[in-house]
C-alpha cells in the first residue's frame, strides 16, 4: 500500500543526494507539478526556480491566478510570456503527434534559456507513471506522446530529474495532501501539458484557441455550480473539445454554418481507465445553451461525448 509520508521523506532524501546546485522546473499550476516543486523546495529551498510559461493555451486567467498561487505557497516563480513562439510552430499542424512533439521541444527551449540565465544544471519535470507508459517504449505502444516525455528533444542541456515519475495520478494527490496543499490544488483537476493545444482538433490557431478556451470555462463554471447545488458528484475531469467540423445552425431567422463543440466530462481513480459522466441533461442543456448563446459567432452546435477509457483516451488528442 503507497504511504505518502515514506515517499516523500525518501523523494527528499533521494533529491538532496542528486541536486547538487541551481535547478528550474517547469510549472503549470495542476497537481502534478506542484506537488513536484513543493517536494523539490524542500530538498534544495531558494536554488530552484519555477518556470510558469504562458503557451498561449492556457485556461481563462490562469497565467495571473497560478503566478500568485505559487508565491503564495513560497515558490520562486517567474512567468513567461511566449505565445506568439507557440502559435508560430504550430501553424498548419494538424498531426497529434507531431503538434505533442513541437510543444515538448518548444517548451525545453524556453526552459534552457532560462536555465542559462539562472545558472542552472537541472531541469525538474512533474512526470507522472502515465506520461511515460502511455508515450511508448520497449514493447509498449505508444498511445500519444506526451509532450514531457514522448515529445522531448534527443539534444538537451540540463540534466532532467522526474520526482514523481513512479507513482499515479491518486498517489500524487496524497503526496500532495501530505505535503500541506490545499484542496483546491491537491484534488485540482487534470490539465493536459500541451494545453488547450490538445482540445483544439485540428490546426491551433490564435482564433480556434480563443474559441476552446470559452467554452472550456462554461463548462468548468457549469459543472462546478451544480455540483454545489448536489445535482452531481463532481467528475474526475470535465472540459471542451474544438472539433475541426462545422454544422448548420440557426441564429434568429439566419442559416448558421458554425463549428462542433463537444462536452466531455469522466470519472477516473489514477487516469488510465475512465468512465463518462453520467452529467443531468439539466445541466448539459444549460452548458449548451451558455456555449451557443456567448460563442453565437462560432459555434453552432454541442455534443457530449459518452466513450469510456478504454477505448477511447480522456484527451482527445
Amino acid at each position: 500500500m503507497f504511504d505518502s509520508e515514506t515517499f516523500i521523506k525518501d523523494s527528499i532524501t533521494q533529491l538532496k543526494d542528486k541536486i547538487k546546485g541551481k535547478a528550474i522546473m517547469g510549472v503549470s499550476g495542476g497537481v502534478d507539478s506542484t506537488t513536484a516543486a513543493i517536494l523539490v523546495n524542500q530538498a534544495i529551498g531558494d536554488n530552484l526556480f519555477c518556470v510558469l510559461v504562458d503557451t498561449g493555451f492556457l485556461r481563462k486567467g490562469e497565467v495571473e491566478k497560478n503566478h500568485q498561487m505559487f508565491k503564495k505557497i513560497g515558490l520562486n516563480v517567474l512567468s513567461v510570456d511566449a505565445k506568439e513562439r507557440f502559435y508560430k510552430k504550430l501553424e498548419k499542424i494538424i498531426d497529434p503527434e507531431e503538434k505533442r512533439k513541437i510543444i515538448g521541444e518548444l517548451f525545453i527551449r524556453v526552459f534552457e534559456e532560462i536555465a542559462k540565465e539562472k545558472k542552472a544544471k537541472y531541469f525538474i519535470q512533474g512526470t507522472i507513471a502515465p506520461d511515460w507508459i502511455e508515450s511508448g517504449g520497449g514493447l509498449r505502444d505508444t498511445i500519444k506522446s506526451h509532450h514531457n516525455v514522448g515529445g522531448l528533444p534527443k539534444d538537451i542541456n540540463f540534466e532532467i530529474v522526474e520526482p514523481l515519475r513512479d507513482i499515479y495520478k491518486d498517489e500524487v494527490r496524497q503526496v500532495g495532501k501530505t505535503l500541506g496543499l490545499p484542496e483546491e490544488i491537491h484534488q485540482k483537476q487534470p490539465f493536459p501539458g500541451p494545453g488547450l493545444a490538445v482540445r483544439i482538433l485540428g490546426e491551433a490557431t490564435v482564433r480556434r484557441a480563443e474559441v476552446v478556451r470559452e467554452a472550456c470555462h462554461i463548462v468548468e463554471t457549469e459543472i462546478e455550480e451544480a455540483v454545489k447545488k448536489k445535482e452531481l458528484e463532481k467528475p474526475w475531469q470535465y472540459f471542451a473539445v474544438l472539433l475541426p467540423l462545422k454544422a448548420v445552425g440557426v441564429h434568429g431567422d439566419l442559416r448558421a454554418y458554425k463549428n462542433i463543440v463537444v462536452v466531455r466530462a469522466v470519472t477516473s481513480i489514477d487516469g488510465m481507465s475512465a468512465s463518462y459522466s453520467k452529467i443531468p441533461d439539466t445541466v448539459l442543456e444549460r452548458i449548451s445553451i451558455q456555449i451557443t448563446n456567448k460563442l453565437k459567432n462560432h459555434v453552432a452546435r454541442v455534443l457530449y461525448d459518452i466513450t469510456n477509457k478504454p477505448p477511447g483516451t480522456i484527451e482527445y488528442e
